[in-house]
């Protein structure tokens, strides 16, 4: 099946009215023209299927009010549907262990680990390739015991290792936390206050407690290879510590000095698309357009909205020295690479026909899984033309 005349992102550079050949679900041949036969682009611009690596969605589809639960079906058949149409073909569930939530409540042991393994049993009816991102808080003592369990059964594909006590971290700033908080549920700043007070206290624990937590847990990653990733580096210190431990990427990094040294120790940064997109970071840290300018930025994450994905793209690619081709690398072949997913990330003879489509309002017209339609707006005609034409073929 040929996709014709697209403009066609290739991980160095644009080729415009190109077509793309798919075959058993790989990309076979690329051109530098259009041809008369297969789904015809009419200049619709072709990227590599979106990699996110940090979504919070799931948590949200299923407790969307607080004490609301839905169930997976639902819940997943939801974001799916989602998450095709912002042209994500493969996300990372980020789903938290958190030491403060009580059995049934979401984040507690009990309520992650049934999401985990109700998760990894809905995956085969998906449009999207799911895979489980298991975020740790590192205060949760018993946290080594359920990875251990989770990492044994294979239903972790990347962890990460988080502390979400203020006064550090995301929420370095207290006032900007305290605020934040105060709007979120609707109190008072002197309300919100007292939350984050005894949010403090209860998060407090020893230094060396910590450490061990998370060498144990690096440790296990190591051991089952699975890639580890640091979360909210807010000094320079954690950094070290987090490259120390064996971590190949620094998620939504707080300082650009905790950037800079992620980078230098050979870390991808990941930061949120609509943190870029909207040029600031929600919690009054690090944004990601600065980061990017900076030569910092490795990697563009949905965080909390796969929509932001493709504007954030854009956005990016009016300072970034590639073009186009270069803020795209983002969301494609720079998690691809981190995440050690070899057979996608980039259009490219061989690579699985992961791929999506979008309009001249970034709207995704078609979405493509293993060369499969996964979403279509329906503005594209999906009925192949039926008549060749010659071709040359893109070195």
């Amino acid at each position: 099946m040929w996709l014709s005349d697209f403009t066609v992102v290739l991980a160095d550079r644009v080729v415009p009215n190109g077509s793309v050949r798919i075959e058993d679900g790989l990309i076979a041949e690329i051109a530098e023209r259009p041809v008369t036969m297969g789904i015809q682009g009419n200049g619709a611009t072709l990227f590599p299927g979106f990699i996110d690596m940090h979504g919070d969605m799931i948590e949200l589809e299923l407790e969307p009010r607080a004490m609301v639960d839905f169930p997976m079906e639902v819940a997943i058949g939801s974001l799916d549907a989602r998450l095709a149409a912002a042209g994500v073909t493969t996300a990372y569930a980020a789903v938290s262990f958190s030491r403060g939530a009580r059995d049934g409540e979401r984040r507690s042991f009990e309520h992650t680990s049934r999401v985990i393994r109700e998760l990894a049993v809905a995956r085969p009816a998906c449009r999207v390739e799911h895979r489980i991102h298991a975020r740790f808080d590192i205060t949760f003592d018993n946290a080594v015991g359920v990875l251990a369990d989770l990492l044994t059964e294979g239903h972790v594909d990347l962890v990460s290792l988080m502390d979400h006590t203020p006064g550090q971290g995301q929420y370095r700033n207290l006032e900007i936390h305290i605020k934040n908080k105060a709007a979120h549920h609707g109190v008072s700043e002197t309300e919100a206050r007292q939350m984050v007070t005894t949010a403090i206290a209860r998060g407090a624990r020893p230094a060396e407690l910590l450490l061990s937590n998370m060498r144990q847990v690096s440790t296990l990653c190591r051991d089952h290879d699975v890639p580890l990733a640091s979360h909210d580096d807010d000094t320079v210190d954690k950094a070290h510590l987090m490259a120390d431990l064996g971590a190949v990427i620094a998620e939504f990094p707080v300082t650009q000095a905790a950037a800079e040294i992620a980078m230098q120790r050979g870390l991808l940064t990941a930061m949120g698309a609509p943190n870029a997109m909207r040029g600031q970071s929600y919690s009054g840290n690090l944004s990601a357009q600065e980061a990017h300018r900076a030569g910092l930025l490795g990697i563009l994450a949905s965080d909390y909205h796969p929509a932001a994905i493709m504007p954030a793209i854009r956005t990016l690619a009016r300072q970034d020295s590639a073009g186009l081709a270069g803020a795209a690398r983002l969301a494609t072949l720079n998690p691809a690479r981190a995440l050690g997913l070899h057979d996608r990330g980039e259009i490219a003879v061989g690579k699985r026909a992961d791929l999506v489509a979008f309009d001249v309002q970034d709207w995704a017209v078609l979405t493509l899984r293993n060369g499969a339609i996964i979403h279509s707006n329906g503005t594209l005609s999906t009925v192949p033309r039926k008549h060749g034409a010659a071709l040359r073929t893109v070195a």
